[in-house]
């Protein structure tokens, strides 16, 4: 009943926060379009997708970390809470710098003739390219000490540095329209300003906090470890990698194929995805700790319980916000952004269904990270979806319409979500049939 309160409780937290993060948001991307433009803000969403494509690091030891932290917990040993975080902390220093060069590399390659960008702005997009690479900086560094809120299901504090960075934001926005000259530029100087100050403030809270963040011991710092966490992290890098390539892999092809201007409209349907996706994706973060402290402590159906759970309730809180959304997409863009880019209505519907189609069985993805058998999960689900990007060259190569792209892509994600089922039941045997009854046909009458 405790871990019940407590997730329904961090569920909450989460919802308040969306209510918040959302509705400044929503105001936030229509005065960034006004102050930048369609080209310009084209231009600011495909560089970040580029940059997000070169920090995938970033993502797979997010998962690594807190997967670590959340089974010793779950075990009770707070000697390994503290070897992992001080371990990871290093492996993220590391990774951080690392980083940063390969974007400096890429930088000599993207800006040569590669992407797609009016030569008037290839200047100003170089200086926000390089200030994107110290957002990932901060934000790879900022991964452990989320990683530790995360495990000790501390969402409010996560919820607080949202907000704050989401007021923040909103803030930049309104001064950009009416003030500085150059404000592309300046709109990647300010953002990376405001990384820097969520990584500090998850650092102090940590620090101050939870002891395995305090105490930091050079005795603690061992190549056992890091290989763990490096090895489960490299599996976790493909899972990453899919996500990112279908996402900004897209953007790409949509670019090369179409020009700067529909990455815009491809950005706002990203949003608006992301945002919608975080309805349910509050039940996910709130149930994932208790996943993979129940693997910790040796309660393998009480796991796969909570997983399927997750899946059917994720699919439900999504599909009440994103059905009606779907249906009135062009009222909803016109009254948020007024001057709505083209296919910006396509774009956003397609992006809904892809993530509904995700959803069905998204419960079986963190069941599979606490079981740790991760390999076979990742290169089967990471193929199918990567198909995409082949796919997609083509059928834009042959002159097909933009639908037909975003329908092969939204076959392919409901593929990869069936098969989930399939693997868990040869990794962990679940039990397919109750996984139909509890799941599919509870989901399929209401939708």
């Amino acid at each position: 009943m405790q871990a019940v309160n407590r997730i329904v409780c961090n569920t909450s937290i989460q919802y308040v926060r969306l209510l918040f993060t959302f509705g400044l948001s929503l105001f936030s991307t229509r005065f960034i379009l006004i102050a930048l433009g369609d080209i310009d803000y084209g231009i600011y969403n495909l560089l970040s997708g580029i940059i997000l494509l070169l920090s995938f690091v970033n993502a797979a030891m997010t998962v690594t970390t807190q997967r670590y932290l959340s089974v010793s917990q779950g075990s009770g040993d707070l000697l390994q809470q503290n070897r992992i975080f001080i371990n990871s902390l290093v492996l993220h220093i590391i990774l951080a710098v690392i980083v940063i060069i390969l974007i400096e590399i890429s930088g000599l390659f993207i800006f040569n003739g590669f992407l797609n960008i009016p030569e008037q702005r290839i200047s100003e997009a170089y200086y926000v390219y390089h200030f994107m690479g110290l957002t990932v900086f901060f934000t790879v560094l900022s991964v452990p000490f989320v990683a530790t809120l995360t495990a000790h299901e501390n969402i409010f504090w996560i919820s607080i540095v949202y907000i704050i960075e989401a007021i923040l934001k909103f803030l930049i926005s309104v001064l950009l329209i009416y003030f500085f000259k150059f404000k592309l530029i300046t709109y990647g100087l300010l953002i990376t300003l405001v990384s820097a100050v969520t990584f500090f403030l998850y650092a102090f809270y940590c620090q101050r906090k939870y002891v395995e963040c305090s105490v930091v011991s050079i005795r603690y710092w061992d190549k056992k470890t890091i290989k763990m966490l490096a090895s489960f992290a490299s599996w976790n890098l493909l899972n990453v990698l899919t996500s990112l390539g279908e996402n900004q892999g897209l953007a790409i092809l949509l670019n090369k194929f179409m020009g700067a201007y529909i990455n815009a409209a491809y950005g706002i349907a990203n949003q608006v995805s992301s945002q919608l996706n975080f309805i349910s994706q509050s039940l996910l973060n709130a149930v994932n700790p208790q996943i993979m402290k129940s693997e910790g402590m040796c309660d393998r159906g009480k796991m796969l319980r909570l997983s399927m759970l997750t899946s059917k309730y994720g699919f439900f809180l999504l599909a009440i916000f994103a059905l009606p959304c779907i249906f009135e997409m062009p009222s909803i863009l016109r009254t948020w952004l007024g001057d709505v880019p083209n296919y910006t209505v396509l774009f956003c519907r397609w992006m809904l269904v892809v993530a509904l189609l995700n959803q069905l069985t998204i419960g079986l993805a963190s069941a599979n990270q606490a079981i740790g058998k991760i390999k076979i999960y990742m290169l089967t689900i990471g193929s199918i979806r990567l198909l995409i990007l082949p796919l997609g060259f083509f059928l834009l190569k042959l002159g097909y319409p933009i639908y037909g792209l975003f329908g092969c892509y939204a076959f392919l994600v409901g593929l990869a979500s069936i098969v989930r089922v399939y693997l868990m039941k040869k990794l962990v045997n679940l039990d397919v049939y109750e996984f139909c009854i509890k799941v599919f046909l509870k989901i399929l009458i209401p939708f």
